[in-house]
This record gives structure tokens, sequence and C-alpha cells, in this order.
């Protein structure tokens, strides 16, 4: 069956800077290993997707890239180059890479531009962001130019997991709780809530979301969102529930969650329309997600979907 792959990762030359603070608790060696796999568009990447099944793979630069950066001109400069360089290893081999663009969310106004050139001029489909910068989440009205952009783009925007600001509290002592083992999934479903209550979907009904992970564990939720949301009282009521703009508004990808319970109720939650396919490589197994998806009980119909139906729709691939 056809996959397409949509949280795949890369890296550039001029991004491994701010790239290695993420890394910085793991062993040396283990650093480069990463980094090896990241840096590469030929023969170790294309062995990793025939291992998995995928034809197509959207890369996304490994975060957090620009959204570090202090500079907005800096940062700026630093997403056009490494986009050029995306556009050009899609170029080289565009049967088998697509790609995100990579945004300066410093500005607004410039994220909307350079969102602008990667789909008209380089075409990338839509974009990837790496959580809040400098504590401004995506709700912020300031991104309201950046909203307007994305929507008349069709341009879907993937919410991909990114340190907070200030770490919380009750992490402390528990380093192994932050990051990928549970911070980043209550940072990053945190922030496509302030989305939802912020009203950002009221204002721009055509953005699309897209959250890996199965959904950072929103769509086991639904139910008690609505029904808590209604005991609070707003300035500016929202148009919907909280879960009807969640399935209208908002994918989710299998990225590092290859178990039938998280699949079930994500397609029950959102509809078997809102589930899309990846791997999260090279932080997970090209192979074991690759199977999973190959023989996960669901229907054929539904798999189809899952593996290529619904990205190829909503990213025009």
């Amino acid at each position: 069956m056809k996959k397409i792959a949509l949280e795949e990762h890369f890296m550039c030359p001029t991004m491994v800077d701010y790239w290695m603070a993420t890394v910085e608790d793991l062993p040396e060696a283990a650093q480069q290993n990463i980094l090896g796999a990241l840096g590469d568009f030929d023969e170790r990447r294309l062995a990793e997707m025939d291992v998995a099944g995928v034809d197509l793979a959207v890369l996304s630069l490994a975060g957090p890239g620009v959204q570090i950066e202090r500079d907005t001109a800096t940062a700026v400069r630093q997403a056009r180059t490494a986009n050029d360089f995306l556009a050009d290893r899609i170029r080289r081999n565009p049967s088998r890479y697509s790609g995100f663009a990579h945004l300066p969310m410093q500005s607004a106004t410039e994220a909307a531009a350079e969102l602008k050139r990667c789909v008209q001029e380089l075409g990338l489909p839509g974009a990837l962001i790496n959580g809040q910068t400098h504590g401004v989440y995506l709700d912020d009205p300031q991104y309201d130019p950046f909203w307007a952009m994305a929507e008349s783009l069709g341009a879907p925007i993937y919410l991909h997991p990114a340190d907070p600001e200030a770490l919380y509290a009750g992490w402390n002592g528990y380093k192994e709780l932050t990051r990928a083992t549970w911070g980043w999934t209550v940072e990053t479903a945190t922030h496509a809530l302030r989305m939802v209550f912020g009203g950002v979907f009221d204002r721009f009904p055509g953005a699309r979301l897209v959250l890996g992970h199965m959904g950072e564990t929103l769509p086991y939720l639904l139910w008690r969102l609505d029904s808590r949301a209604k005991l609070y009282k707003r300035e500016k009521p929202l148009g919907l529930e909280p879960s009807q703009y969640i399935r209208r508004n908002i994918y989710v990808t299998t990225s590092g969650q290859c178990a039938i319970e998280p699949l079930r109720c994500a397609l029950d939650a959102l509809g078997e329309d809102k589930v899309m396919f990846a791997i999260d490589y090279p932080f997970e197994s090209s192979a074991i997600a690759g199977r999973f998806l190959e023989e996960v009980g669901i229907s054929e119909i539904t798999r189809a979907k899952i593996a290529h139906q619904t990205a190829q729709t909503l990213f025009r691939l």
C-alpha cells in the first residue's frame, strides 16, 4: 500500500547549532549518529523509507531551528536558507520527497511572507512550527496576519512539540518526564487548546492545524473539554464547542504512536478522514511504524485513508 509519511526530519548545516541544544543530554556518539541520519538524503534515508514502505516523505527541519534565535533579521535570513536547502534536496528526488517550510515566527508578517514564498515559489505544501516562540503562542492576535495567509494559501500548519519557555514545577526531580516522554505532549496539547479557546478558528475557519502523536491526547478529552468549558463565562463567547473546532480544524498523525488503542480513539473521536501516517524519523523506528500501519486491525478503506489518501487531499500531494 502506498504510504506518505508526514513527520520526517532533516538537518541542514546552518541549523546544527540550534539543534544541538536539544540533545545535550545524549552521549556524543548518539548525537552524531542522529545528526548523520538527519543530514542524509540518499542511501540511508531511502533505505529506511523502503523498510517502512514509504513512497513519499514530507521532510521538516529538526527543531527548534530559528525559533530560538533572538535576532529577527537573522531568523528571517536563516529560515530562507533552510527552505532553499530543502527545496534543492526535493528537486534532486521529487518522487520521494516533499517538505514543510521552516518559518521565522518572531515576526508574523515575515513568517507570512516566507510561507507564501515557500508555497508559491518553492512548491512546499505547508509549514511545520516548533511550539511557542520566546513565550508567544500561535493564538496571540499578533499572528492574525500569519493565519490569514495560511488560510488564503490553503497551507496546513503542523504544530510540532518544543520546550516551553519555563519548565513546569511538577517535573522537578523527574527529568525523564520532560520532553518526549510527557512534557512535550502537555505543552503541545495546551498550545493547540490555546488556539481553540483563543478564537483562532473563529477568526480563520479555513485554517488547518496538524498534531502529531495521535493528537497529543486531545481525542481522548473531547467530552470533558466541552463539559468543563461551559462553566466559564467568556467576554467573547466561542461560536462552537471546543470539540467541534478540534473535529473541524485539526488533523492528527500517527507519529510516535504505534498502538491500536490511541488509533481507535483518534478514529472514533475525529473521524477516519482526520488521521494520517507519520514515523518521526529518525527518532522512531521506521520498520515498527510501517509494520504497525500494515498490520493493525482496521478496515482496508480506513488503512488507505491513513496511509496516503487524506494526506494527498489535505496537502495536495
